[in-house]
């Protein structure tokens, strides 16, 4: 009782009291606010395993990240940072390149107006060791396809399906259409990996998430990542803070919080 936690839960956050299981909670370590607690688990979780446990990054190694101004996003771009002569390509819309290059991408791409995949040949022609894929449809197909050999395409999302203020039934219908499929015998000859990720379908494996949480711990407390907040909104501004991100505005997370604070005080409070 007491306590100050992260809480890790599939649903249910936006209310003011929360139940969850206890194996469901990790104490907040020294300096950390209550905004970059509710940052942390699922984005750095996620780009912790897809990088590291699945994409088994080394040195001198070249990573794209779709999204990479997004939460996933800063947060693989942080743990990039702590490999020795990472390069990271980054996909974004243009008025995020500063803050990306910032932040240590070497190669910003804007994916509204250029062919990612052209960018990456004209820079790396041999492509790159791991593509982070949360856009799933025909994205993942040239993610594969951007792989050197012994490369990784790691997917976990369907961003393509679910995004845009103008998806209809016949767009969600090809890009589900579009979605990725290969043969065993294909990835034998092709010598590349393909592996799927969601940390929605981890809940019984509450000691391999609890591993990975004290990793990122320490990174937190060494200062070598930081969970970049975009901005702050109280309940009853929902709406407008689902539209900063619909409309691709935010760079980092867009944090809710129950109320708007009004005080330094105010906000230890809550």
């Amino acid at each position: 009782v007491g306590d100050k936690v992260m809480v890790l839960a599939r649903s249910g956050l936006w209310q003011e009291i929360v139940n969850v299981p206890a194996s469901q909670t990790f104490p907040m370590p020294e300096g950390m606010s209550f905004e970059e607690a509710a940052a942390l688990l699922v984005n750095y979780i996620t780009a912790y395993m897809i990088l590291f446990d699945f994409g088994n990054l080394r040195p001198n190694q070249s990573v794209l990240i779709h999204m990479a101004a997004g939460g996933v996003g800063t947060a693989a771009i942080q743990l990039c940072k702590t490999v020795e002569n990472v390069t990271i390509f980054g996909t974004a819309s243009a008025s995020k390149h500063d803050s990306l290059k910032e932040s240590g991408v070497a190669h910003p791409i804007d994916y509204r107006t250029m062919d990612y995949a052209e960018e990456v040949r004209k820079i790396s022609p041999k492509g790159v060791d791991i593509v982070l894929d949360p856009l799933g449809g025909s994205d993942t197909s040239k993610g594969f396809n951007l792989l050197k050999p012994m490369g990784k395409v790691i997917t976990y999302g369907v961003a393509n399906l679910i995004t845009g203020q103008k998806k209809n039934l016949m767009a969600m219908a090809k890009t589900w259409w579009n979605q990725f499929s290969i043969t065993a015998l294909q990835l034998l000859h092709q010598n590349k990996a393909v592996c799927g990720y969601s940390l929605s379908y981890m809940d019984e494996e509450a000691e391999l998430i609890r591993s990975v949480v004290i990793k990122l711990v320490n990174l937190y407390s060494q200062g070598k990542i930081k969970p970049k907040i975009d901005s702050v909104w109280p309940f009853d501004q929902v709406a407008e803070a689902m539209r900063q991100m619909q409309e691709k505005k935010n760079v980092g997370k867009v944090i809710l919080v129950p109320e708007a604070p009004k005080e330094e005080s105010k906000k230890a409070e809550n």
